[in-house]
């Protein structure tokens, strides 16, 4: 749902619900008299993360030496990781303890941290940076994709922030007479132009689904508007109404006009991206994460002057936003509200005012933090990237977002089917439907 950010399954992964047992167990644990003294503030800062995700630590690490020594000081940074798959459990059993960490890496759903938050373990960023006098720390995207995630509360922080759009080929575009496309409508035109001159209009994964299931809901979000699939969810709507059918439709005829080439079922992310920085495709919806890719130069044969980012096109008449990106925080992190005092609440101010900084100038990584110290040399694709980052005031989610495990699996695995035309848009719909029904 990272390197600038490598490209980690934190970015991209289906929720997981936790059960009714152990849910049970996790909101009878967090009751009043449980645990004792464990929810009293910590004389550390103690930190749990999934170990997959080496870049968050390291900053975090490399700010405890530097910029936040003073508060490494009085609340010395302890570390602790687990397997992401073992995540959610780590935390329903930590919490049915009372005994979760400062921060910790939120739920890999927001089902679970959404939990969290009602027994009373989720530290209220809005009114604590406020407190702060700091409340512009986190830019503006990057809160409205964390409010629209865990129901309009700014429950995470975002270490992580990808932007999610259209990128393309420079020089096959003005080879071949073709602007940026800003409608849908020139969006279409410009894959048959490229299909016409030989070059693949789109490149996509098949083989994960996710890729092409980002078109729908940006179809989706850019002529219902952003709330669109909330009101899925709500149970306002359901994918199988005609306008919701359409969206689907629309991106099917990309695939009937042979737009991903040959073999759609069969492509990887990897094959994927290789076919746009080798220049046998035009374009390529990704998340900002696969800059680490573009700025490789033993994978991108094309050469970084010669991509551009497009958000996605508006479709006429449609409701969404303009420059439409849809947006993602990771695996995000969050703070026990249970354990914050003043040596927590100096760290997150150490941090929150300078992350954002520190990881784009070490690691090239975008994060949803302000930047407090301008950061030079950067290769152009990440600055870029990063001012529309900071240029961005609203965004919407993808696809499978607000799904349940089930549904989701269901989505990505008849994507393909789709495009391919071997499933129906009407089906393709109804089958994802029936899962959002029984979740």
């Amino acid at each position: 749902m990272v390197s600038v950010v490598s490209r980690p399954k934190t970015r991209v992964i289906a929720p997981v619900i936790a059960s009714v047992g152990a849910l049970a167990l996790l909101l009878t644990g967090c009751g009043a008299g449980s645990g004792g003294g464990s929810a009293q503030g910590s004389k550390e800062f103690t930190y749990l993360t999934n170990v997959e995700n080496t870049t968050i630590r390291g900053e975090i690490e490399a700010l405890s030496k530097d910029q936040c020594k003073t508060e490494n000081e009085a609340a010395p940074l302890k570390v602790e990781t687990v397997p992401q798959t073992r995540l959610d459990q780590k935390l329903q059993l930590l919490a049915g303890q009372n005994a979760l960490p400062v921060q910790f890496a939120a739920g890999n759903a927001p089902a679970l941290t959404q939990d969290l938050d009602k027994s009373g373990n989720i530290l209220d960023f809005e009114k604590a940076l406020k407190d702060l006098n700091i409340s512009d720390a986190i830019l503006p995207g990057a809160a409205s994709t964390i409010k629209s995630l865990y129901g309009g509360k700014l429950n995470v922080l975002p270490y992580q922030y990808n932007v999610e759009g259209v990128w393309y080929n420079k020089k096959i575009f003005a080879d071949n007479g073709i602007e940026a496309p800003k409608t849908w409508e020139d969006f279409v035109a410009a894959g048959e132009k490229l299909k016409a001159a030989g070059v693949t209009p789109l490149s996509a994964s098949g083989k994960q689904g996710w890729p092409l299931t980002r078109l729908v809901s940006g179809y989706l979000f850019s002529d219902l508007g952003p709330d669109a699939l909330k009101k899925v969810a709500d149970g306002q709507a359901k994918l199988t109404d005609p306008e919701y059918v359409k969206a689907a439709e629309a991106i099917a005829d990309l695939g009937s006009k042979g737009y991903f080439g040959q073999g759609i079922g069969s492509i990887d992310y990897d094959t994927a991206a290789s076919q746009f920085l080798s220049g046998k495709a035009g374009m390529f919806y990704m998340g900002s994460w696969i800059l680490s890719n573009f700025n490789d130069k033993a994978q991108n044969k094309i050469g970084e002057e010669n991509i551009g980012f497009m958000p996605f096109p508006k479709v006429a008449e449609g409701k969404g936003i303009d420059n439409q990106y849809a947006a993602n925080v990771g695996l995000p992190m969050t703070f026990n509200a249970k354990k914050y005092d003043d040596k927590a609440s100096a760290w997150l101010k150490c941090i929150a005012t300078n992350y954002g900084s520190t990881a784009l100038k070490d690691k090239n990584s975008i994060s949803g933090f302000k930047l407090t110290t301008p950061v030079d040399g950067l290769p152009p694709l990440v600055k870029s990237t990063q001012e529309t980052v900071n240029n961005t005031k609203e965004s919407v989610l993808w696809f499978e977002a607000l799904f349940s495990t089930k549904a989701t699996t269901t989505s990505q695995t008849n994507a393909a089917g789709l495009v391919s035309g071997s499933i129906t848009p009407q089906k393709f719909m109804e089958l994802v439907q029936n899962d959002l029904n029984t979740k």
